[in-house]
């Protein structure tokens, strides 16, 4: 089956939502890309880049080599990712500066209907699938709750830092810009693309390429061989994340980078608890709203069915 321009439109729509969520520290584009139906294609897409594209668009010609990397639905995603980026990235710091408590309620309504969304996938639950759930929690409770490590200026570690970072994006759960943060190279990463750094640019980039050409591979493999686990890992994960974006913190640590507060240490604390006014109401009010969101999100996918099987056909 081939996509009319309409399918790449809602493509191109799915891609705003990966780029917002993205932008948001604390939640991921790959918990987006899940929720509205791309995440194992855009998994397998990737994981297909290797040498034999070259080899058909020398025997075959650009256009085979383009249907086989499903270049069109990459193209349309990545223009929506972009595009959210460059225009959302200031509107979501401004919210998130002025309605902090109502904005973090939104996206923990969001992702806890994600949990549910993920976790509906799995057919039929087993004590086995529940412990392996609750073993993504606590893994990605504990990534929370981690300090975040003084970085070095060497070489290897922008590529492990670029490497590291990409596999977060395209996991749902954690943030890539999280994951800087625990390992101590967002300031050195941001400073470097606001002063034009080449050399760090390019290391974390090519650290970016190799982590996710490998990563996306492993998750490919996982899906096809052992689905039911991936999704309760990944339903556990998601849960065990929510614990980043509870909308009520106690701030341990933080250091000012580029003018910007950056947080290093937080502690979830109950709304009872909050020095200030916990705005209760606005904060169920958004976090109905997001969980709806996901609803209407997953209704549109439902509209728009394509199998594996199709995928091959794109």
């Amino acid at each position: 089956m081939k996509r009319n321009l309409k399918s790449y439109i809602t493509i191109t729509l799915k891609g705003l939502g990966m780029g917002a969520a993205d932008v948001v520290p604390g939640v991921s584009g790959g918990t987006i890309a899940f929720i509205t139906g791309i995440y194992e294609e855009l998994v397998t897409t990737i994981a297909n880049v290797d040498i034999s594209l070259i080899k058909t668009w020398r025997q075959n010609g650009f256009a085979a080599m383009w249907k086989q990397f499903n270049g069109g639905f990459i193209i349309a995603l990545l223009t929506g990712i972009f595009i959210s980026i460059f225009t959302l990235m200031r509107l979501t710091n401004y919210l998130l500066d002025t309605y902090p408590i109502v904005v973090w309620s939104f996206f923990f309504g969001l992702v806890g209907a994600s949990v549910w969304y993920v976790g509906k996938q799995i057919e039929k639950w087993n004590p086995k699938l529940i412990g392996v759930t609750i073993l993504g929690f606590i893994v990605a409770f504990g990534i929370t709750e981690l300090t975040p490590t003084q970085g070095i200026d060497h070489p290897l570690y922008f590529l492990m830092c670029g490497a590291i970072a990409v596999c977060a994006m395209i996991l749902p759960g954690i943030s890539g810009a999280f994951i800087l943060v625990l390992l101590g190279g967002y300031k050195s990463i941001t400073t470097a693309v606001s002063e034009f750094n080449l050399q760090v640019i390019g290391l974390v980039g090519l650290g970016a390429i190799i982590g996710l050409l490998s990563f996306s591979r492993i998750l490919k493999w996982l899906f096809t061989n052992f689905k039911s686990i991936t999704l309760a890992i990944l339903t556990g994960f998601i849960a065990g994340s929510l614990n980043k974006i509870w909308p009520w913190k106690e701030v341990l640590d933080s250091e000012i980078i580029k003018g910007k507060v950056v947080i290093l240490k937080e502690v979830s604390i109950s709304p009872t608890q909050f020095d200030g006014d916990p705005k209760l109401l606005y904060a169920c009010i958004a976090a109905i709203l997001g969980f709806l969101l996901i609803l209407l999100l997953e209704k549109i996918a439902e509209k728009q069915p394509l199998s594996n099987a199709e995928h091959k056909d794109i």
